[in-house]
């Protein structure tokens, strides 16, 4: 029922209209970010199979299976203003559009969302790019870089104390239901009680 008339996600808008409302938000810069968020690798059920809407990615060197919270962080209040659900294996770039509410001066994210300037271009016209720089194998990062990334990551890192607040106190570290529908209602509806 919540999941096919997206009630949860019209209760998070009702929730982000009555902050705004109540002068609770400043909409000036955005912090992007997503966040892995495990499930169960055992196959109790009938089928014995895993949940065919979750899937494994590999972040550094080790392999995790569940699915990614994506996030849009208001860089001056932390109050989240757009979440989205996806598959663990799909990147974080793909979902910055959706992030971004078009009324931003500044963007900031990792290295994730390097090389996106078109996309925020096109969903937030008047943004500045302050995402990190990925350096390559045969191209590393220089001095004057890594000081401009390490400043740009005072701002971003921001966006890691709503993933505290969800993961830490909400406990929301693992996955509780099969689909990613439920899921999402319940990073949607955690999402929204971070920003009361």
């Amino acid at each position: 029922m919540l999941e096919t008339h997206n009630l949860v996600g019209q209760l998070f808008t009702l929730i982000n209209e009555y902050l705004e409302e109540n002068d609770l938000k400043v909409s000036t810069g955005t912090i992007v970010d997503a966040t892995i968020i495990d499930a169960p690798t055992s196959t109790k059920n009938k089928g014995g199979k895993r949940d065919p809407e979750i899937h494994q990615t590999k972040k550094g060197n080790q392999w995790y299976f569940g699915m990614k919270g994506h996030i849009g962080v208001d860089s001056q209040s932390k109050l989240i203003h757009s979440v989205a659900a996806t598959a663990a294996n799909v990147h974080d770039s793909q979902l910055l559009g959706d992030l971004l509410h078009g009324e931003e001066t500044r963007v900031w994210g990792d290295s994730a969302y390097s090389g996106q300037r078109d996309v925020i271009v096109k969903h937030a016209p008047r943004a500045k790019d302050f995402t990190n720089k990925k350096g390559a194998r045969n191209r590393p990062l220089s001095a004057e870089d890594k000081s401009k990334n390490r400043t740009k990551s005072r701002v971003r890192a921001k966006a890691e104390h709503p993933f505290l607040i969800l993961k830490r106190i909400f406990g929301f570290n693992k996955v509780r239901y099969r689909g990613l529908d439920k899921n999402a209602n319940r990073l949607f509806v955690a999402c929204g009680l971070a920003a009361c």
